[in-house]
């Protein structure tokens, strides 16, 4: 008959035990003074012992009673522990995190923000996968991407965080004439880096092949941050992202940021896992982070 003994059951007989009567555990347990006495006579009918003793001062356990009420408090104490314990994983997501992003934003942007996060959440580990070719996140290849993309995927959900604005850059020391100034055609008579042909898809790269000769082409780079570097070594002018070239003394803008070379910067996951806890954690946090950087990728800060 002890088998039919349930969680309730030991509820009743603690709160019993607590208030010292039926009343005070009727309260405390929202059921009315009828239904706690019902209750507690089917109980010592099925343990086939009596657990309270009827005084005038109140309900006494006996020791029956007594173990009873102690063991539904231990249970209470597993399952507040197992809550807490619960809340504690949402609170302090764990596991690992794969992210696809380009080397540019990585060197430039956003090593820092990782080492932020890894310090709010040090149970969460990350795997950096960097390339210029964007990872397919439908295949779990990753699972988060932070790309710069004017078409990042229907199937995909996520937060376009800003513009990434170009313009044309040079040495600071080489300066510009007056005559480039009022006419900034003239500038297509330096020399010019460019990109290669693996980046011939991106506007910047377009812009170049039509408008400069390919003869005052100095040197060609299949990364971005190659273009940055060459401009800085004073093997020619060319485009290259503000948020890159603004945090670099030795270039200077030559022309004002050209809006047709802008593409969006997303933070992007698969709706199939957007709500896990370490996913949530670095889309809330990473995306904050790079809004508060919106005027140097708009090349307005």
């Amino acid at each position: 008959m002890h088998a039919n003994l349930a969680w309730d059951d030991f509820r009743l007989v603690k709160a019993i035990a607590d208030h010292n009567g039926l009343t005070g555990a009727a309260a405390a347990l929202g059921v009315n003074h009828s239904t706690v006495f019902r209750r507690l006579g089917q109980i010592e009918e099925c343990v086939g012992q009596q657990l309270f003793e009827r005084r005038k001062t109140g309900y006494v356990a006996t020791a029956a009673g007594v173990e009873m009420a102690a063991l539904a408090a231990r249970m209470d104490e597993d399952v507040t522990a197992f809550s807490r314990r619960l809340a504690g994983r949402d609170v302090a997501p764990s596991g690992e995190l794969r992210i696809t992003t380009t080397d540019t934003l990585h060197q430039n942007v956003l090593l820092p923000i990782f080492a932020d996060f890894r310090r709010a959440h040090p149970l969460i580990r990350l795997d950096i996968v960097m390339g210029n070719q964007a990872l397919n996140l439908s295949k779990r290849d990753a699972d988060i991407a932070i790309r710069a993309s004017d078409t990042p995927g229907e199937t995909l959900v996520g937060r376009r965080i800003a513009d990434i604005a170009w313009a044309i850059y040079g040495r600071t020391d080489d300066g510009v004439s007056a005559e480039e100034i009022i006419d900034p055609t003239l500038l297509y008579k330096r020399d010019w880096v460019a990109l290669g042909d693996q980046l011939s898809h991106v506007k910047a790269a377009r812009f170049v092949r039509e408008h400069v000769a390919p003869e005052r082409i100095a040197l060609k780079s299949s990364a971005v941050l190659g273009i940055a570097e060459a401009v800085e070594q004073g093997l020619g002018i060319g485009p290259v992202p503000c948020f890159i070239a603004d945090q670099r003394p030795s270039l200077m803008r030559l022309l004002p940021p050209n809006p047709d070379f802008s593409t969006g910067l997303w933070v992007l996951t698969h709706p199939d896992i957007r709500h896990a806890p370490r996913i949530r954690a670095f889309m809330d946090f990473c995306g904050a982070e790079l809004a508060r950087r919106r005027a140097l990728f708009e090349g307005t800060g």
